[in-house]
């Protein structure tokens, strides 16, 4: 292991330092909605599936993907069949080679929430998200986005943040309307990493 790289939860990471990565940021650009590094509440996501895993070859939808970790845990630990969604597919690169570098193949889409219909989210069981509601105008289309969802019959939805103040209002309308469960989370290894999971589920 070299001073570029982390080990996380079995998976294998390049930090922006890394010189394949700062090769990838010369030849597609710097991603423009935050997709630009790994977010530290991917480890909530993995510690998650850690204590509640996914069945073998689930399907599974990565939201606002970024680098496409949480998919690509899926993907490693539970044959998962993953489509990494962001609406910046200048992340796609990144999330393609860090499938790569874990032994996983994923499928790449380029979607804004808002356009995802409920024929497109019934091929999917399970819906995950980290670090997408960021802003206040995301709420509206995530709180729909899961509405569609469940009602498309897709099995479980699990969305993490850090805590700010638009994830906890999106998680705090989707317990109250949804059914949702929302709750704390806080993974000490291998970063001190702490926030809130929204869980909504058939």
């Amino acid at each position: 292991m070299d001073a570029h790289t982390r080990k996380i939860f079995g998976l294998t990471v390049r930090k922006n330092s890394h010189p394949d990565m700062r090769r990838l940021r010369r030849e597609s650009g710097d991603p423009s909605l935050h997709g630009n590094k790994f977010w530290k509440s991917s480890c909530i996501t993995m510690d998650y599936f850690r204590e509640f895993p996914l069945p073998k070859g689930v399907r599974v939808l990565d939201l606002g993907c970024g680098w496409g970790l949480g998919g690509i845990y899926c993907a490693k630990n539970f044959d998962a069949e993953v489509v990494s969604l962001d609406a910046d597919a200048s992340v796609f690169p990144f999330a393609e080679y860090h499938a790569e570098l874990n032994g996983v193949e994923i499928q790449t889409w380029q979607r804004r929430y808002e356009q995802l219909r409920k024929e497109d989210l019934a091929a999917f069981d399970v819906i995950i998200g980290t670090d997408i509601c960021f802003w206040d105008k995301m709420t509206a289309p995530l709180f729909n986005l899961t509405r569609r969802a469940l009602q498309a019959g897709v099995e479980l939805i699990v969305l993490v943040d850090p805590g700010r103040d638009p994830f906890r209002a999106l998680a705090a309308r989707a317990e109250k309307k949804l059914d949702a469960v929302y709750e704390e989370w806080s993974v000490p290894h291998p970063w001190n990493a702490s926030g809130c999971l929204m869980i909504a589920a058939q």
